[in-house]
């Protein structure tokens, strides 16, 4: 399907559809071997990085050369801590693939001053050259990375407070609500925007009005991922569930 600039590939179950992810992210791997990804965590890109590592085995697909830049991080959170993104990056893929550790780069969650953490860390991605593909997934509440609905869209990687859904949402990764962490440091609108291409991955029922919304509502910091109408290539990989409302 085509929703203006955005191409939607409606499959079958979830494991099509971290299949079809993964197909994508290794295509620009082995055509642009020295590609900039932007990563994601969460639930959904789980079975696009296990796809990911199994074609790297079948393959040998090299990645030595390709740098990476997560979308945000936990604040305040220690990098060994089983809740923090980097623990995640390393148990859900960098530990299974070539990719040097210096070629990795996630917000710093122990960092002493949050605010130069945010400015270094846009510095990064300008040295690097941009971002080249950068992965999404997206919340109940339209936020894409961590930039949760509010009155304005905030350009660049920041500090914010999550959302009370987003904590909730969260909590089914942690012992208790209580030990979800209430603040992060994110790539901003602007910064996700400036990647040359976007993958938004989308799976279950939950996600299709978001989904819905994001596509065809007005565009507007109440939903974040709404602004992507406005991105000149994305991709968008749903479920059927989640593609349910989409006509």
């Amino acid at each position: 399907m085509k929703f203006n600039n955005i191409s939607v590939f409606v499959e079958e179950d979830y494991a099509a559809l971290s299949r079809r992810a993964a197909q994508i992210i290794m295509a620009k791997v082995e055509s642009a071997p020295r590609v900039v990804l932007g990563l994601a965590t969460g639930s959904t890109p789980v079975g696009t990085y296990e796809e990911l590592i199994r074609l790297h085995k079948v393959a040998d697909t090299d990645f030595s050369n390709v740098t990476t830049f997560n979308l945000d991080e936990y604040f305040p959170i220690k990098k060994e801590s089983d809740q923090s993104y980097a623990y995640f990056m390393k148990k859900n893929l960098f530990d299974f693939i070539n990719i040097p550790e210096n070629q990795t780069n996630i917000p710093n969650g122990e960092a002493a001053d949050y605010k130069k953490e945010c400015i270094d860390y846009e510095a990064r991605i300008a040295a690097a050259g941009g971002i080249d593909l950068q992965l999404l997934g997206i919340g109940n509440n339209g936020h894409i990375g961590f930039n949760e609905p509010a009155d304005e869209f905030i350009a660049n990687t920041h500090y914010v407070k999550l959302d009370d859904s987003t904590i909730k949402a969260n909590a089914r990764f942690f012992e208790s609500e209580s030990d979800v962490p209430r603040y992060s440091l994110t790539m901003g609108i602007k910064t996700i925007m400036s990647a040359r291409n976007i993958l938004l991955l989308v799976s279950g029922a939950g996600k299709a009005e978001i989904i819905h919304k994001t596509i065809s509502g007005p565009i507007t910091p109440k939903t974040p991922a709404s602004i992507l109408q406005l991105h000149p290539s994305v991709t968008i990989v749903a479920d059927k569930d989640a593609a349910s409302l989409l006509k």
